[in-house]
Parts: C-alpha cells; sequence; structure tokens
C-alpha cells in the first residue's frame, strides 16, 4: 500500500490498481457539519411539532410547503455527513476497466469505464474565483471534482476535493495503470 497523502492511498496488484480517496474533514469542520446538521434537524422537527397543532388554513399549506423544502435539504445534509463520516471515493482499474465509486458503509453504485473509449485524462478547468466553484468545493456539499476524463462523448468527473499536490499525484498514477497491459475482455 502506498499513500500519496494522508487521504489517498493506491494498491498495486499484479495487473489491477486500486485508489481509495477519503472526504474527511478536519476536526473542526466535521463539529460544525455535525453541529448544522443536528440543529437543522432539530427545528425541523419543532416546525412538523408545530404544524400537527395548527388550525386548517394559509399558515398551515405555507408551513407544508416549509416542511417540503426543508425534507428536501434535510435529506441532502444526510447524505452529506455520512459521506464526509464514513464515506470513500474508491477508483479500480482492473482488465480493461476502470471502476468509479462512491461508496457509503460499502453500499454506491460502481460505475465502469471501458479503458479503450477513455479520452482526455486530466485535470478540470476550473476558475478558482467563480462562485460556483466556491460553493461546489464547500465542505458541506459532496462536491469539487477535481479531475475527470471523457467517455463516449460523456464527461466523467471524480477526485473530490483534492489538493493540487493530490491531483497530480493521482493523474501520474492513473496514466501508468492506464498504460500497463490489461488483458481483453471480449478474448474471454
Amino acid at each position: 500500500m502506498e499513500y500519496l497523502s494522508e487521504r489517498v492511498s493506491v494498491q498495486r496488484d499484479g495487473a489491477q490498481t486500486s485508489i481509495v480517496i477519503s472526504p474527511r474533514l478536519s476536526a473542526v469542520k466535521q463539529t460544525l457539519l455535525v453541529c448544522w446538521t443536528t440543529a437543522w434537524t432539530l427545528c425541523g422537527a419543532y416546525i412538523l411539532f408545530e404544524l400537527l397543532r395548527m388550525p386548517s388554513g394559509d399558515q398551515r399549506t405555507f408551513t407544508l410547503t416549509f416542511i417540503a423544502f426543508w425534507t428536501y435539504f434535510e435529506i441532502r445534509l444526510l447524505r452529506v455527513l455520512a459521506w464526509r463520516l464514513k464515506g470513500f471515493e474508491l477508483i479500480r482499474v482492473k482488465e480493461g476497466v476502470i471502476t468509479i465509486k462512491n461508496s457509503v458503509l460499502g453500499y454506491g453504485r460502481a460505475h465502469e469505464y471501458f479503458i479503450e473509449n477513455v479520452q482526455s485524462l486530466g485535470p478540470l478547468t476550473i476558475d478558482p474565483s467563480s462562485w460556483t466553484w466556491q460553493l461546489n468545493d464547500s465542505f458541506w456539499v459532496m462536491g469539487g471534482e477535481r479531475m475527470g476524463f471523457e467517455h463516449l462523448g460523456k464527461r466523467v468527473v471524480f477526485g473530490k476535493g483534492l489538493s493540487d499536490k493530490e491531483m497530480t499525484d493521482l493523474l501520474r498514477t492513473l496514466k501508468e495503470a492506464l498504460k500497463r497491459p490489461h488483458r481483453d475482455l471480449r478474448d474471454q
């Protein structure tokens, strides 16, 4: 096992290369995220309790609409919290296929891409002064992808929250893994 940084590890086993990227936060940011999630949940629970005591009318309709939006953001926030506390980004290059999976407690959908169809592997073009990038790179969202490739005309992005050095080292490792000879699955 080789560590590119505190958050990124690489394991090479014959023709297979496995990369694990941890989305862990500093203790301060993790505490802020847990406190924010707790406060959001308690506020929503209180409003829901008040909704049950409320008579029908316009105020109840408004509160129901508010609870619908609150629920949407509650689910997103709980997903981010689970991702930051128990999640990993997994990348595997094996037998002519690159597999990318966002795993939380072992669950998550793995996306497979044939290496022969992978083009333009490299860093994403990012404008650090952009408001959109600042929001996407925040610790309270599951974004911040730093690299990607083209696969059959579709852009595939990964490498959430990587620093410039981590991204450079990971790109070098991935390019080496993609150049390694692999068994063609069609020959089986």
